[in-house]
């Protein structure tokens, strides 16, 4: 399973919530299954999702889930101490790991070797951190989501992408449109 298909398979549990998607062909994937006003789409700034997310998680009471990838993590990792010290029950940093920067041609990370993001986040004192297969992605997500508590899952998947268009939509519709599904 890559990418796309556990995109695909959580984009109905993504409807109700707020969404922060990581750059690049996520972002364009997440478009392309189930383009929502509550969908933040990445359309710069590689690594800083998580980032973003936990600050629209702390700045109000919606779920918010951060959807990233292991090479983003890996970009800026800072961000998972922050989170583990910043706490927010109604965040979610789901870490979409296929072991490769998927946007720039399937380069290997250091996830993808010896480096598991899920005892980084746990070692850097993350409480409720959780890895599963790709295919248990939605039912992990969505006990998450009940949980009310701030959650990191690591779902690990197999490397490859689908053929999908660039976003169109003017960044500033995209943050507008966002803005407005935060405050309703």
């Amino acid at each position: 399973m890559i990418r796309s298909e556990i995109l695909r398979n959580i984009a109905p549990i993504l409807r109700d919530e707020l969404v922060v998607c990581n750059i690049g062909l996520p972002s364009q994937e997440m478009h392309l299954i189930d383009d929502q006003p509550t969908n933040f789409y990445m359309l710069g700034t590689m690594g800083l999702s998580s980032s973003i997310g936990l600050g629209v998680a702390l700045a109000q009471d919606k779920t918010v889930i951060s959807i990233d990838g292991d090479g983003s993590v890996l970009t800026n990792f800072g961000t998972l101490p922050t989170i583990a010290n910043n706490v927010a029950n109604n965040y979610i940093l789901l870490i979409i790991d296929n072991g490769s920067y998927g946007s720039t041609g399937d380069q290997p990370t250091y996830a993808g070797q010896k480096t598991s993001l899920t005892a980084v986040a746990r070692a850097c004192g993350c409480e409720s951190v959780i890895e599963c297969k790709a295919e248990d992605t939605g039912k992990v997500l969505q006990a998450a989501i009940d949980s009310k508590k701030m959650t990191i899952i690591v779902a690990k998947c197999e490397s490859g992408n689908i053929k999908v268009p660039v976003i169109t939509k003017d960044p500033v519709v995209i943050r507008e449109r966002f803005m407005q599904a935060v405050k309703s």
